[in-house]
């Protein structure tokens, strides 16, 4: 059976951002890479998850806004949608991908940090209220400085299967089908 085509999806984030994300299973970076548009940085990421990237799912972001065009790859073990949220405050579109999350410059793409989860990222929420980021992955919840050190992290003891911020509040549902409400500032309960 032959391999899935590549995903490719168009999102606009705010200050003028228009990003193409295209992505792909084990061994399609070829696929992924194919329509690489030409222009701006090209940063590649990968080999810093593994010395033979190609290997693994690849994605590729391309941004263009008013400082001009960069594109970013990434890499990953696991099969995984990408997804970022422009963090306002720090200048950084936050990725998420697979284990793993990145802060990159929002104007030229330069990564300013890297955050590796044990297990895999689910969402990112950025606030301009919040002085982090939140990861909020299967087990656990970060919070992530804009330099990349992790500002606080809680340990789930059942596996988060969806997460939401609603009324100012974090809300995890569990496997299990329980439901917690975190201060996302903080990382304390909110009942």
């Amino acid at each position: 059976m032959p391999a899935a085509e590549p995903h490719d999806a168009t999102i606009a984030y705010p200050g003028g951002l228009r990003a193409r994300w295209r992505w792909g299973g084990s061994g399609q970076a070829a696929a992924v890479f194919a329509l690489s548009e030409v222009g701006g940085s090209l940063v590649d990421l990968g080999p810093e998850i593994s010395s033979a990237p190609d290997e693994l799912c690849r994605a590729e972001l391309r941004v263009d806004g008013p400082a001009g065009g960069w594109t970013v790859r990434f890499a990953s073990t696991l099969n995984d949608e990408p997804a970022a949220q422009l963090w306002d405050t720090a200048g950084q579109l936050v990725v998420k991908y697979g284990f793993h999350a990145y802060g990159l410059e929002a104007r030229t793409g330069a990564p300013s940090w890297r955050h590796r989860s044990a297990t895999p990222l689910l969402a990112v929420f950025a606030s301009s209220r919040l002085r982090h980021v939140i990861l909020q992955a299967e087990l656990e919840t970060f919070a992530i400085e804009a330099d990349g050190t992790v500002a606080w992290r809680i340990a789930h003891s059942d596996v988060v299967t969806e997460a939401s911020m609603v009324g100012g509040r974090l809300v995890l549902t569990g496997y299990g089908g329980g439901v917690n409400a975190i201060d996302p500032a903080t990382g304390r309960s909110a009942g």
